[in-house]
Parts: C-alpha cells; structure tokens; sequence
C-alpha cells in the first residue's frame, strides 16, 4: 500500500486562528480536507510554528502510543476550526455569530488558559504554556488563545473572506487600501483572472 502524501499547509491568513481555518475548503475545486489524522494536526503544529521539530516528533510518536486519546484530540480539533470557521465568516460578512460556535471556542480557551503562564523575559515578561510540546492537544491551545486575541482586539474590519469561486479561505487584510480580495494571488487571483480572459475571448469569438 502506498505511503500517503503529507498534506500541503497554505500560511495567508494573517492569524494563527485563520490558518487554522483554512486547513479544509473547495478552493482546488474539490473538498480539499488537510487534517485528516492527528498526525496531521501535529504537522500543521510544526508548519504554523507552534511546535519545533523536536516536539512534532514526540508528539507523534505519543499519537501512536495513544491512539484513542489522539483521535479525541483531532475530534475536538476539528470541531474548533468548524466554529472558527463559522466565528470569522460571520465577522467577514456582517452575520451574527451563532452562540454554539462561541461555546466551542470558549471550552477549548477555558482548557488553554489553564495551562498558561506569565513568566519574565531579558525585556520584560511573556506568555509560556505549561507543557507545551508535551501533551497531545497542545497545538489547540495558542489557536483558541490566537482566536480570542484577535475578537477581542481586532482589527475585526480587516477580516475578509477569499473571493474565489469555491474558495472562501479567511484572511486578515492588511494591505494599504483594504482592497485585497484573494487569499492568494497565485491561485486564486490568478484563476480569476484566467477565468475573466477566457470570457472576453469567448465573447469576442460570439
């Protein structure tokens, strides 16, 4: 049987959170889910910079040990970036949020700040998370910690969704004007604008 490939973790969000989000969507053209195993979370850990190499290992490895406590940890991974996904969309369009979202997002920040810590630095003080790199749901911790950090300080207006066809990927808009539309240029930009030429060819062959 063949190896499966890792799969390929795309960084435009702009947050922590909103990568998180756009481990799943249709923007290839088809249900592109990314974190199909905890072994995958761990590698979106290691990729996103939450976790060094050292760490995605071990981590790993203790999946394997612990099989059943893993897929918990994926089961309830999924169900986070299911009510991020749903959270920022609804800040993206002007939507209310729906309360069971935020229910998600505050159980698992609930579990998260409890493994927190303040601790000093050479230029003052920092947050270190207990455990870090050790327990198998560390990675959810600084992404529900990343989540509440951005609803609660914004820039809340900055959030967009992409708009490619079949895409809608989340991302924070940072650029000068607040004009950007794609996730991606390179992909989703640029079918855009592949998709628009073959419509002015078309219409001119008409």
């Amino acid at each position: 049987m063949a190896a499966r490939t890792p799969p390929r973790f795309d960084l435009v969000g702009g947050r922590l959170c909103l990568d998180f989000c756009n481990t799943t969507g249709d923007r290839r053209g088809y249900r592109d889910e990314r974190l199909e195993t905890y072994a995958d979370v761990v590698g979106w850990g290691w990729r996103a910079g939450i976790l060094n190499a050292e760490e995605a290992v071990r981590l790993s490895r203790l999946g394997i040990r612990n099989p059943t406590e893993a897929l918990s940890v994926w089961e309830r991974a999924i169900q986070l970036r299911e009510a991020l996904t749903s959270i920022f969309s609804a800040v993206a369009e002007g939507r209310r949020i729906r309360p069971g979202s935020l229910d998600v997002l505050n159980g698992e920040l609930a579990g998260a700040m409890s493994r927190s810590q303040v601790v000093p630095t050479d230029n003052g003080f920092t947050w270190l998370w207990a455990e870090g790199g050790k327990a198998l749901d560390c990675v959810i911790w600084p992404i529900a910690r990343s989540a509440a950090d951005l609803l609660t300080e914004g820039p809340l207006a900055a959030i967009r969704r992409c708009e490619g066809r079949d895409c809608g990927w989340i991302f924070l808009d940072t650029s000068r004007n607040r004009t950007r539309r794609w996730c991606d240029m390179r992909i989703c930009g640029n079918r855009a604008k592949a998709r628009r030429h073959h419509e002015r060819v078309k219409a001119g062959a008409a």
